[in-house]
């Protein structure tokens, strides 16, 4: 509120005033700053930077911020917190293209932030508040991860705990658990030490409520830690060795495909440098070599050139490959990996699912291309979408294709293990995205499925950072960022499904049942206290 000065104050008196006023605005100004740091914070636990801890106190003091706020204030102020979190976050959308689409995603995603704060903010008056507002915030990674264009998942609270010590909630009940783990753990502290703060103050300590906040706090982490017997890297179906070739690309960034041939060649040549370590006695011959996505964007099936290359590494190591390829069949384009056999060729297909909009699809085609005709030139054509798990058998083992962006779905990768993959494959090119934290993030998303479903992930990347990850989520070997290099690996086959497999989407519905009843109370309690007011 700005004071005015009395008619008949002199102007000394009305200077010490004015800074009355200033000091109002500061004030209204913190919650505001508030949120957009602490959604700072958050992003700040995410890899690259192994500081999982971090996202406990960010969701502690986004709680502090919104708790008792009205809606609209609480929608203000999710939204500073989704900014504060994605927009650092997401950058690398940005690398090659600028930073309209970037800003623009973030601007769109941070509306679902938004909507959890106000959510947040209602069921913050409840009994036991922490747990209805974790509930409410999984719920809104429910509907980013669906909508809009087949949802968007990355940044899920989940995918920046592959360090942590609440990574085992994974196998308990996927990602939905793990962040819910994580954020009731954060707003269990926030409850706690308002507690705290109220009993110093007053003197008198709310005992069920303090109770609640501390259990809030000490249950994910009891929880995370009887889950670690569900965690292990035992073989139960034998082993295979396994080789990850990262072939690396002319230059990063979009220009990359303009050289799609050099691609192809690069991942050959390092397929015989392989071989000719394996003839050496260097390395053990693997049973299987796995390719990135996008090491032959040249269709094999239409280029009799780029299929005797294949063919040549294919006869070069002796063992099957799966091949990241662009194919256009029937008119229709694909994102696809074939399974190659050193003797037959091509001998399966798995045509990628979750493909990517503005990348490897155009939403609104017509619209988008009236504001700008660049980024219609830039996907010029669609790609169309498979419709089944793609699950190869190579060398003794089944392997499940997870292409790339499909990692950051719960159910793209779910889909492979119960359709029999002992061992999961995320082919990837990252070389878009040049050397930003992109990389490093979807590598923490495959840290998080292996521990899901307890299987062993390999990451083969065109320009990397290419990685073979054990069961409990380790790390076992990786390569640098844009060098050729070949990763070889004797790895677990396990056959055996965790909690989080058998259950699939049904802990995820739990904790959006939850939400939806803490808002239905709060938003009852509202109206009855409004008519108690009124009579």
């Amino acid at each position: 509120m700005t004071v005015t000065a009395p008619s008949g104050a002199t102007s000394d008196q009305s200077s010490q005033v004015a800074p009355v006023s200033w000091a109002a605005r500061l004030k209204r100004c913190v919650p505001a700053l508030a949120a957009a740091l602490f959604g700072a914070l958050l992003y700040v636990s995410f890899p690259p930077r192994p500081l999982w801890w971090l996202a406990v106190p960010a969701f502690a003091g986004f709680g502090w911020v919104l708790r008792g706020r009205g809606w609209k204030a609480a929608l203000g102020l999710g939204y500073l917190f989704g900014l504060g979190f994605l927009l650092p976050l997401l950058v690398w959308t940005g690398v090659e293209v600028g930073p309209v689409p970037w800003i623009a995603l973030v601007a769109i995603e941070a509306l679902f932030v938004a909507l959890v704060g106000a959510g947040v903010a209602a069921v913050s008056r409840l009994p036991g508040w922490p747990l209805w507002a974790a509930a409410v915030w999984i719920a809104g990674e429910a509907a980013r991860a669906r909508v809009p264009f087949h949802g968007f998942p990355w940044g899920k609270v989940a995918f920046g705990q592959a360090d942590g010590i609440f990574l085992p909630l994974a196998a308990v009940g996927g990602t939905p658990v793990l962040g819910f783990g994580v954020v009731l753990c954060g707003f269990g502290l926030c409850a706690t030490v308002r507690l705290a703060v109220e009993g110093r103050r007053t003197r008198a300590v709310r005992r069920p409520a303090a109770v609640v906040a501390l259990v809030s706090v000490v249950l994910p982490v009891a929880g995370a830690l009887a889950a670690r017997t569900l965690v292990s890297d035992r073989a139960e179906d034998g082993t295979v060795t396994v080789a990850v070739i990262q072939g690396n690309v002319p230059r990063a960034g979009l220009d990359f495909n303009a050289q799609r041939r050099a691609v192809l060649d690069y991942h050959a040549r390092e397929t015989e440098r392989l071989a000719a370590d394996v003839e050496a006695g260097k390395v053990a011959r693997p049973d299987f070599v796995l390719w990135p996505e996008n090491s032959s964007d040249v269709d094999p099936f239409a280029n009799a050139d780029a299929r005797a290359v294949i063919d040549e590494a294919a006869r070069s190591i002796g063992v099957p490959i799966s091949v990241g390829g662009v194919v256009e069949r029937d008119g229709k384009l694909w994102n696809e990996q074939i399974l190659w056999d050193p003797r037959k060729g091509p001998v399966d297909t798995y045509d990628k699912r979750q493909i990517q909009p503005f990348g490897e699809y155009l939403p609104m085609r017509s619209l988008i291309g009236a504001i700008n005709g660049d980024w219609t030139s830039m996907v010029r054509q669609d790609f169309s979408r498979g419709t089944r798990p793609g699950v190869f058998a190579m060398g003794g083992a089944e392997v499940g294709l997870v292409t790339c962006y499909e990692a950051a779905f719960d159910w793209a990768v779910r889909s492979e293990v119960t359709d029999g993959a002992q061992i999961i494959s995320v082919p990837s090119n990252n070389a878009t995205f040049d050397r930003s934290e992109m990389t490093y993030q979807q590598l923490a998303m495959s840290r998080v499925r292996a521990v899901e479903h307890s299987r062993t992930v390999t990451v083969p990347v065109t320009s990397g950072v290419s990685a073979i990850i054990m069961p409990d989520g380790t790390i076992t070997q990786r390569t640098g960022m844009f060098v050729a290099d070949h990763l070889v690996q004797k790895v677990p086959l396990r056959s055996s499904q965790t909690p989080a497999t058998r259950l699939g989407v049904l802990p995820e519905t739990a904790l959006v049942l939850i939400a939806a009843g803490g808002l239905g109370w709060a938003v009852t309690a509202g109206v009855r206290g409004r008519r108690a007011a009124d009579a």
